[in-house]
């Protein structure tokens, strides 16, 4: 018995041993390989983009400074700003509208018309809400701001942006629990009836819904309980398996509880057996890997969140994907892009 429980011990060594030279062996690869990355510089000054959407050869960017750039091969134009729209956190497509989320004080949505007109959506409780994370499914859009006497804002729209409803579902936040704005991707749209969203603080939950937002099942995520820590994005990549990234932002460095990843829906979250390098802005999937960015650069995982490797160096806001690159946006008005890397089967 005794020889058998050693084995055992052994070969759990061996496998773990194994692993991690591999993976050891898969950072310096990818580290070197997007040692250049191509940069685009598309703006002046020191604005940056947390809103990203990518539309085939085509790049729109909300940016710091209340703008709206577009990008497409050598054309660089600047679409949109105006004075009282500031910090744009998310960009969203639904039809013929590209929506432009606004994060403060003042929460609004800006939508642009294909054939140029612009407007600006006001909605009466809106006027002192805090957005976090806008997204769409074909008309379907689900908007979530910060708690407002103690309840969370949440509206949707059914009819692509016309209407906007609020939840009828409330769900009241603990002191201290709220969304985080950081990359527009708290939230997420999953069909034309579900919607997740993440939130962080002295609590950490996932919220989802399957019926528009009439009720909600919540989850506690085990991350720190800090004012400046807990989930800042989320991702799913199929209605089961899904992957929650965060951390401590005023400690990027520090790697524990900075990822967890489910394989029933978000009913269960495990911690990540190698984590990202720090603190992560940001989750995206592209072809069946997860790709999460943050200050100190970008890693990828190709078994749904359970392990991490670093894919490059750099201080990183959000990500987005064509067929071909990875594109990821950075300081100074600038993105890079980055060969996709092709899952293992």
């Amino acid at each position: 018995m005794r020889n058998s429980i050693l084995n055992f011990v052994a070969s759990l060594f061996l496998v773990s041993l194994c692993f991690s030279i591999n993976a050891q062996y898969k950072t310096k690869k990818y580290l070197r390989a997007n040692k250049n990355p191509i940069e685009i510089n598309y703006a002046e000054g020191s604005l940056y983009a947390r809103g990203i959407l990518v539309e085939d050869d085509r790049i729109i960017l909300g940016n710091s400074d209340g703008s709206i750039h577009y990008i497409r091969g050598d054309k660089k134009k600047r679409l949109f700003q105006l004075d009282d729209f500031k910090e744009i956190r998310d960009i969203e497509r639904s039809g013929d509208y590209l929506y432009g989320m606004k994060s403060g004080e003042t929460g609004k949505l800006i939508r642009l018309h294909n054939q140029g007109n612009t407007e600006t959506i006001k909605y009466p409780e809106w006027d002192s809400t805090f957005f976090d994370g806008l997204d769409f499914y074909g008309e379907i859009g689900f908007l979530m701001g910060d708690p407002r006497e103690g309840v969370f804002e949440l509206y949707h729209t059914l009819d692509g942006g016309d209407n906007w409803l609020t939840c009828e579902g409330q769900i009241p936040a603990f002191d201290g629990e709220a969304g985080f704005a950081a990359s527009g991707s708290n939230v997420q749209v999953l069909n034309d009836s579900t919607y997740v969203f993440v939130s962080g603080g002295v609590k950490s939950r996932f919220f989802k819904s399957t019926n528009n937002g009439k009720t909600w099942d919540i989850v506690l995520l085990p991350f720190f309980q800090e004012p400046s820590s807990g989930a800042f994005s989320v991702c799913f990549q199929t209605d089961s398996i899904g992957v929650v990234v965060g951390g401590d932002y005023l400690n990027p460095d520090l790697r524990n509880n900075t990822a967890y990843y489910t394989w029933d829906g978000g009913k269960t979250w495990y911690n990540s057996i190698n984590s990202p390098r720090g603190y992560r802005a940001c989750v995206f999937e592209k072809n069946g890997v997860m790709y999460c960015a943050g200050r100190n650069g970008i890693d990828f995982s190709m078994d749904g969140g359970r392990n991490w490797i670093a894919f490059a160096n750099g201080t990183f806001f959000s990500l987005a994907a064509n067929e071909k690159q990875l594109i990821a946006t950075s300081k100074n008005g600038t993105i890079q892009l980055f060969d996709l890397i092709q899952k293992e089967e």
